[in-house]
């Protein structure tokens, strides 16, 4: 009777990540192997702020989920310990706070991903991870414009300032 129970709270756990990796943009699987309590701590805190969630659950029911989803990884990125992250919303800030981190600790590395319910390599993962923001973006943007508009505004006082000197 106790295993019943316990097969049926791990199908329940299943399905329960399942349901979430269904519903998010972004999945993460992340090899956490030699990263201390400290550092963990303020990683979960940068993951939560940018509203995702960090959690360690067993490599069997993440390989189950990820296949109840439809998501084929390879087996071997599911060996060793392994964290999910997991963003509901916007998929970038948490992917840079994680490549920020990995980057940081030459121990901790990201496996593989599913982005917006495709599969993605690290490559890919990585290259998103190094784009700039939306902001840093449009502030580019607004800068380029308003570039032109002063070169603009500079070319049409001179061509003022010569009609005026040819009228006098």
């Amino acid at each position: 009777m106790a295993n019943e129970k316990i097969i049926k709270r791990k199908e329940e756990e299943v399905k329960a990540l399942a349901d979430k990796m269904k519903d998010s943009s972004l999945v993460l699987l992340v090899d956490y192997r030699g990263i201390n309590v400290a550092d963990v701590t303020e990683l979960r805190k940068s993951v939560r702020e940018v509203g995702a969630e960090y959690t360690v659950i067993k490599n069997n029911i993440t390989r189950r989920a990820l296949k109840e989803c439809s998501f084929e990884v390879a087996d071997e990125v599911l060996e060793g310990p392994t964290a999910v992250i997991i963003a509901k919303d916007e998929y970038l800030p948490t992917l840079k706070a994680i490549y920020k981190f990995a980057k940081a600790n030459d121990y901790y590395k990201i496996k593989a991903g599913v982005l917006e319910g495709k599969v993605s390599t690290v490559e890919e993962l990585t290259t998103l991870a190094q784009l700039p923001s939306r902001e840093e973006l449009i502030a580019k943007l607004a800068g380029c414009l308003l570039a032109n508009v002063s070169k603009l505004a500079a070319t049409l006082d001179a061509v003022r300032v010569k009609k005026e000197s040819e009228a006098e």
